[in-house]
């Protein structure tokens, strides 16, 4: 019998598609990774026989959304910028460069600025910015109105960015982690959906304080 392997990806896929309970064969192997995941979601991992199909029909795969990323960096994220321009055209999103061009000395708060700017006026639908460490863009990116900026260093700051705080900015520090790093987070970034539920009331009143200091 074949042997599937139970991964992060396929939990959240449940999720997506709204199942509660993952069907799998006994000869299946999960990861521990996996069985986290599920604990976190609430989603049980069950190897009887899935309910007949007419009482339980597949639920429709939610489709990916895709859209213009803009992406920039300082020359501390110079390097990585370029190995991720490819990459993000490689998912099917059309990729807007707004710098820097080069790895001479910079200031990281004007590519920052261009990048969160161009989210806050609906010019793109993501954006990612890199610097040495990713904080100071984030600081900057989150003046914008309208921008929800994260600083992520790894698959679950990542995912929880975009499931429980729809933020819309990805800020990367090129000196903590490697590409490979890099290119799973930006996956997971553009590919994951805001939970919403509870975590819409959250980030409504994100919203409202926003709205109190500029007004």
């Amino acid at each position: 019998m074949k042997k599937d392997l139970i991964t992060e990806k396929t939990i959240n896929d449940a999720h997506r598609s709204g199942s509660r309970v993952l069907y799998i064969k006994e000869s299946d192997i999960v990861t521990p990774a996996a069985r986290d995941r599920a604990r976190q979601l609430k989603i049980a991992i069950s190897t009887d026989k899935p309910p007949a199909e007419k009482n339980n029909p597949p639920a429709t795969p939610a489709k990916e959304k895709t859209g213009k990323v803009v992406i920039g960096s300082d020359h501390g994220g110079f390097a990585m910028k370029g190995e991720l321009l490819s990459f993000i055209g490689e998912l099917g999103y059309e990729v807007i460069d707004v710098g820097t061009y080069s790895g001479e000395s910079c200031d990281y708060p004007d590519f920052a600025y261009a990048v969160a700017y161009s989210v806050s006026k609906g010019e793109a639908w993501r954006g990612i910015m890199m610097d040495g460490a990713g904080i100071g863009s984030s600081i900057v990116a989150n003046k914008l109105p309208g921008v929800r900026a994260a600083c992520c260093y790894n698959e679950f700051t990542a995912r929880n960015s975009r499931e429980h705080n729809d933020a819309n900015v990805l800020t990367l520090g090129s000196r903590g982690i490697g590409i490979e790093a890099a290119k799973l987070i930006v996956k997971i970034f553009l590919t994951t959906w805001f939970s919403g539920g509870r975590h819409k009331k959250r980030v409504d009143k994100i919203i409202d304080i926003e709205k109190k200091f500029s007004s």
